[in-house]
């Protein structure tokens, strides 16, 4: 008889699983394209290309360098008003803590320092147990770096962790790691997909 998994922890990606970035990303990066004489992106385009991925790895496949990111940061900084919070984030996470007693991980490509602000701006800071950024690893998603880590600081075994995410990079990086994946407002590869957060609760009833 197979044995069930015991969950101890939920890891979740920051863009698109808890805020709405894409906007202040997409305009950040364009400016970031505009400044160094490359050609813009569609929406489309970004998507498909660059919403996902380290933003390391999409400077190189555009044959940009480290300046060119630090510059994309930082005009994603100025944009933090394009910013909005999915709807019962922090109901969530309370309750992830309070009822069910699991411990919260934040795992996310973004820097640190524009996660900071973010979690500044939303006074999300208290919530997480952890926090792996961009700039903690050496290799972002889709590698399982960060996941790994998280697990570790957490001291918890992947295989008790559930990731919750919305890109293909996040679930290659659940996987690898060894995570049961959730997928929120997302179609890809994961073992289970949610519409939204509140979805969760479902899944750690069972």
């Amino acid at each position: 008889m197979k044995k069930e998994k015991r969950i101890e922890a939920v890891l979740f990606d920051l863009d698109g699983v808890l805020i709405n970035s894409f906007e202040s990303w997409y305009q950040a990066f364009n400016d970031m394209l505009r400044a160094y004489r490359k050609e813009e992106m569609s929406r489309e385009e970004f998507t498909d290309k660059c919403w996902g991925p380290d933003l390391k790895h999409n400077l190189a496949e555009l044959n940009l360098d480290e300046e060119a990111g630090k510059y994309c940061i930082t005009e994603q900084l100025k944009l933090t008003a394009l910013i909005e919070l999915f709807p019962g984030v922090k109901e969530v996470l309370n309750r992830i803590r309070e009822a069910y007693k699991l411990k919260i991980g934040l795992v996310t490509n973004t820097p640190k320092k524009n996660v900071h602000r973010i979690l500044e701006h939303f006074h999300l800071f208290g919530y997480f147990d952890v926090i792996v950024t961009g700039d903690d690893v050496k290799n972002g998603k889709p590698d399982a770096e960060m996941v790994i880590e998280a697990c570790e600081k957490l001291k918890t075994k992947p295989e008790n962790v559930i990731l919750v995410g919305d890109t293909e990079s996040d679930f290659m990086a659940g996987k690898s790691a060894g995570c049961t994946v959730i997928g929120v407002r997302s179609k890809s590869a994961g073992d289970m997909h949610i519409e939204n957060l509140h979805g969760l609760f479902a899944v750690l009833d069972k």
